[in-house]
């Protein structure tokens, strides 16, 4: 893949509310995908998702629970500040992500550096969790926030093709 967005759902589907971001790719999966975007779950596979981006992406668009302290269901589109390292820190860093499940969001962008990922821009689609407790299924909260957040990605991915249709074409006239 060149170019286009990545859509990336991740969370884990057996800690309730933390599947979020699995939904909400299922249900973009089952609409069709957004033009110009690859929409894909990543679940608790950050690594692969650190070495998907590798192909050469516009834009990342990241779906995942995320405690803000707002009322249960509340999306947020965040942009995080993006540590990116260095490539001295991989082995350091690829050690202390062996367990999946410490695949923060901010431990996925500690290994953009030292992988030599340079996706821009980087977007956060979180949703406020009610439960995150062992168990399948979203919180009632949660599962209406699903489809609402479906419609703001078809938005995001939009905004962000145009702008990289744009920045091409500003590239090609210098």
């Amino acid at each position: 893949m060149s170019g286009g967005i990545l859509v990336a759902g991740v969370g884990n589907v057996f800690f309730g509310d933390d599947g979020f971001g699995v939904e909400v790719v299922r249900l973009l999966g089952e609409q069709g995908p957004p033009e110009g975007a690859v929409v894909a779950d990543f679940g608790i596979r950050g690594v692969h998702l650190a070495y998907e981006l590798l192909a050469g992406y516009d834009g990342l668009i990241l779906l995942d629970a995320v405690p803000r302290g707002e009322r249960p269901g509340t999306l947020s589109v965040i942009e995080p500040g993006i540590d990116r390292g260095t490539r001295d820190e991989a082995p350091l860093l690829m050690g202390a992500l062996g367990d999946s499940h410490g695949m923060t969001p901010d431990a996925l962008f500690a290994l953009f550096g030292p992988l030599g990922v340079t996706t821009e821009p980087v977007l956060l689609v979180g949703c406020e969790p009610a439960d995150t407790s062992p168990g399948m299924g979203l919180s009632e909260p949660v599962a209406h926030a699903v489809p609402v957040a479906a419609g703001l990605v078809r938005e995001l991915v939009a905004e962000q093709v145009a702008a990289s249709g744009a920045a091409r074409i500003e590239r090609g006239r210098t």
